[in-house]
């Protein structure tokens, strides 16, 4: 029966179920199977080749640990029928002789410590040869990802990523933690109580042996029955995330609304459907323990009678029922952990697959770096006939001519989409550029290493980044080793220094995260300082005003007039009074450059810009003045 929401939109239903659709994608659930299990089995076995002698240590201590565990109750079988020989001498007058039974009770210790030192190296070798795989395979996803093109994060979820360098990699460690050891035990010790039951006696043997298909068919009917709900708990437990997770980011809006009730009656629905789901899954797939142990446990009285009946006829000897009980018990535990090994190896082959999906993607075009700027560069940029296009089948640039000067101030203005940020991407060469050229002092940046160009620029974006550490170091992310006194000079440059002197520790202030413990402005702010302090021989500004007040605002333009002095300046902008002054400003639409000239050439066009200058005065955004075009 569908289920029944509540006070709950249409539009939210929608959005959390594509939310719940791109989460899934980044988690790997116990039965979550690799699409290409042959190819990601060849890569792992790769991967594992540096670690294969540990490999034949691994197997050899599994081995001897099922093997003495397989042994040890056949020793006990042993002890029991030589204390049943030693009480009939005694019955036959002959007295007790207990130099044997002590023999064999040396033997068990000696088998017994044995099988916990091979133990304790099984486990050793597991550790390690699970964490140094995943400590290579974190170093070469890490190396990767510093070779990926932007147009990968672009194009790719962050939790997708993050979720394949945490998930992903805990589960593999994990898995074959557990799974390894467990496999090859499972396997030995499955062959080896065979052999040892059958060579004890082949009737009782039989008996056993017969259980397992009874066994695997009874959890063959219950989980396939179980499946449906296993799956609805899946389900639930990411909508009840996606739910938790909406709430928490949203929550001001929340109590804005008023909607605190409907979000706490859509939380308890859904966490009892969770509770049903999980209910029936747990108490459904909970057979299959019950009625295994009850065919285990026919078999064990089984054994007891038939293995009585034999025991009195002298076909067999009361220690051989004894190791022959434990022997029933031995066989059957192995047989449950196979069954839970295959679904965590399947389970680590996804994630093994997924990793060496993101180790396959295409990285960034390497560097020629025939040519160097020099020192001394004067910051002439030219773009000859760029074209540039995002999806093949969609033009964005084309044929696209641009000459500035060292030192000019060009402005970037049009609609959304109009490829202003673009002409920064493939400036900073975050994209490559389909045909055409872009010459900075007249070198081609292709020739030029991405690592020399990048330190030519400097960036502010309208996205402020912080990381968790000090405001200082925060600030000294633009220079490697600024002095106290150079980090100052830039917060002082950028109207920063007040607010940082505000601060109980000043400009050893620890941020939070992205710098939540300061505001939207003073971000931008501290971004502003860092560029400043960079030094850099052009500077890009992408919006870089847009979340401070207008006061902040006239300051921050002051310093930037100060900042971008004999600079060449490359300033993206909605607001147009923020780039009346700038020496060149180009009104883009469609990828094309449709006008340019400075504020008042523009003006007296009555153009495009004119139109958007207007409108923007007149309480309309640029894009509503586009539409109305």
């Amino acid at each position: 029966m569908a289920k029944k929401k509540k006070n709950v939109s249409e539009t939210t239903l929608r959005a959390r179920a594509a939310k719940r659709l791109n989460g899934n994608k980044n988690k790997v659930a116990p039965h979550e199977r690799a699409k290409d299990a042959k190819g990601t089995i060849k890569k792992t076995l790769e991967v594992f080749k540096p670690e294969r002698w540990k490999f034949l240590i691994l197997f050899i201590a599994s081995s001897g640990t099922a093997v003495f565990s397989i042994f040890g109750p056949n020793k006990l079988g042993e002890i029991i029928s030589e204390m049943q020989r030693q009480v009939n001498n005694k019955i036959a007058g002959s007295g007790y002789n207990l130099h044997g039974v002590w023999m064999i009770l040396l033997t068990i210790f000696i088998i017994y410590v044995v099988s916990c030192i091979a133990t304790y190296v099984q486990e050793f070798t597991t550790a390690g040869l699970s964490q140094k795989l995943v400590f290579r395979l974190r170093k070469s996803v890490n190396l990767k990802l510093s070779k990926l093109p932007l147009k990968y994060f672009d194009s790719s979820s962050k939790g997708d990523v993050l979720s394949r360098i945490t998930n992903d990699m805990d589960n593999i460690a994990r898995s074959l933690q557990l799974s390894i050891t467990q496999l090859v035990a499972a396997i030995v010790t499955i062959i080896g109580v065979m052999i040892m039951m059958f060579l004890t006696n082949f009737t009782l043997a039989l008996i056993t042996v017969l259980s397992l298909p009874v066994c695997s068919l009874i959890a063959t009917i219950i989980t396939k029955r179980s499946q449906h709900y296993f799956k609805e708990q899946w389900e639930e437990t990411g909508e009840i995330n996606g739910h938790v997770e909406e709430m928490y980011s949203a929550h001001k809006l929340i109590k804005v609304f008023n909607r605190q009730d409907d979000s706490i009656a859509e939380f308890d629905e859904i966490n009892n459907d969770l509770r049903r789901s999980t209910q029936k899954a747990l108490a459904i797939s909970g057979i299959i323990m019950p009625l295994n142990d009850a065919v285990n446990n026919l078999v064990f009285v089984l054994i007891c009678v038939i293995g009585g009946v034999l025991a009195i006829s002298g076909k067999i000897e009361i220690g051989d029922i004894t190791a022959f009980l434990v022997y029933s018990k031995l066989f059957t535990h192995p047989i449950q952990n196979i069954s839970r090994t295959i679904n965590q190896l399947q389970s680590a082959l996804a994630s093994f697959e997924r990793i060496f999906n993101l180790l396959d993607e295409e990285e960034i075009v390497p560097d020629t770096a025939i040519k160097t700027l020099g020192e001394k560069i004067e910051g002439r940029v030219e773009f000859k006939n760029v074209s540039f296009r995002y999806s093949e089948d969609k033009p964005l640039i084309e044929d696209m001519n641009l000459t500035v000067e060292p030192g000019q101030t060009v402005a970037i203005v049009g609609p959304t989409g109009a490829g202003k940020t673009t002409i920064v991407n493939l400036l900073m060469r975050f994209y490559e550029i389909d045909g055409g050229e872009i010459l900075v002092d007249g070198i081609n940046i292709k020739d030029i290493s991405r690592e020399e160009l990048r330190n030519t620029f400097g960036m502010v974006l309208q996205d402020t980044w912080l990381f968790g550490g000090t405001i200082k170091e925060n600030i000294a992310y633009g220079k490697l080793g600024a002095t106290q006194d150079e980090i100052v000079v830039a917060a002082k440059a950028a109207r920063a220094n007040h607010f940082i002197k505000t601060l109980s520790d000043g400009y050893d202030t620890v941020l939070e995260e992205e710098g939540s413990n300061v505001s939207q402005g003073q971000r931008q702010l501290l971004t502003i300082a860092r560029a400043i302090l960079a030094d850099p021989k052009i500077m890009i500004l992408d919006e870089a005003t847009s979340s401070v007040d207008t006061r902040t605002e006239v300051l921050i333009q002051k310093a930037m007039i100060e900042l971008m002095e004999n600079r060449t300046s490359f300033v993206i902008a909605h607001r147009l009074s923020t780039i009346r002054d700038a020496d060149i400003i180009l009104v883009m639409n469609n990828g094309r450059i449709v006008e340019s000239g400075s504020h008042s050439e523009l003006l007296d066009k009555k153009g495009f810009y004119y139109d958007l200058y207007t409108a923007q005065f007149a309480g309309k955004s640029i894009d509503e003045s586009v539409e109305e075009q």
